[in-house]
């Protein structure tokens, strides 16, 4: 985080690291590895049945310009795991270089992971950069979820300037099934002011399923999604597709709509536990 000292900025830049890696025992699925390292923390909520739960922590308390966070999920053959954060990631306004997150997530055979991290808030002046990638296995399945809140009206935050940039690919069995970037700025709120982007809109999340059963799935996705987003669904390979992009005018109305989104598409597992409206 930047601080003044002696009439100049200097930089405190925050750094961390971990991976976690589970696997089926004894017919269920059960922590295999877990690495932590700098400001990056996994813990791991007692559970009596599967998904396996991970919380991921960043202690730093929000990210700023030069701050990196890596966070690496394998997920076993036949194993299912659903990984939320602790709270919301903040992004706080950089005074030099950008903040970064690299996310990646393994799915062997027959596995299943859910991606539900609760919403960045985005600060005025920020400059982040994430980069999610995605390996999944021949039947493996994945729900993917990113939600981002360019500034908190209800507590007079408003961002008009800043750099943000999200990189997404995606593969099953080796080859490409999804890839996407989405890159705002400088001019964000200009940018979002615009009818054909955001028509004024600060909250917005783009969520994923990769599984046979997304293309069942369209219709329940788009009465939830209503007039404030857009749905689709594609067959790729011996599996589907479903892409939903959702658009609010702050991050509780957008919250509103995530709730049920992610209850109907996350199957049994539900809800996070940390999620509330």
């Amino acid at each position: 985080m930047d601080k003044i000292e002696h009439g100049r900025i200097s930089t405190q830049r925050a750094a961390g690291a971990a991976r976690l890696s589970c696997a089926v025992v004894d017919g269920r699925t059960r922590l295999r590895r877990l690495y932590q390292d700098g400001a990056a923390k996994i813990r791991m909520p007692a559970v009596s049945a599967d998904p396996l739960e991970a919380v991921l922590i960043n202690t730093a308390g929000g990210m700023t310009g030069g701050d990196r966070i890596a966070w690496d999920v394998d997920v076993g053959a036949a194993a299912s795991a659903s990984i939320t954060t602790q709270a919301c990631e903040k992004i706080y306004r950089a005074a030099s270089d950008h903040a970064e997150v690299r996310v990646k997530l393994s799915v062997s055979e027959n596995g299943r992971i859910a991606w539900l991290p609760q919403e960045t808030i985005v600060f005025d002046q920020a400059a982040f950069a994430r980069t999610l990638d995605v390996e999944l296995a021949v039947g493996a399945e994945a729900l993917v979820l990113e939600a981002t809140v360019f500034g908190r009206l209800a507590m007079g935050e408003h961002v008009t300037k800043g750099n943000f940039h999200d990189r997404w690919r995606v593969r099953q069995d080796g080859e490409l099934i999804h890839a996407e970037d989405f890159r705002i700025g400088p001019d964000i709120a200009a940018t979002l002011d615009r009818p054909a982007i955001a028509g004024g809109a600060v909250a917005m999340a783009t969520l994923l399923l990769v599984s046979p059963r997304a293309e069942a799935l369209l219709d329940p996705v788009l009465e939830i999604v209503s007039d404030q987003g857009s749905a689709s669904a594609w067959s790729v390979r011996k599996s589907g597709k479903l892409l939903a992009r959702l658009y609010a005018g702050d991050g509780y109305r957008l919250r509103q709509r995530l709730v049920p989104l992610v209850e109907l598409l996350n199957g049994k597992a539900g809800l996070p536990k940390l999620w509330s409206l």
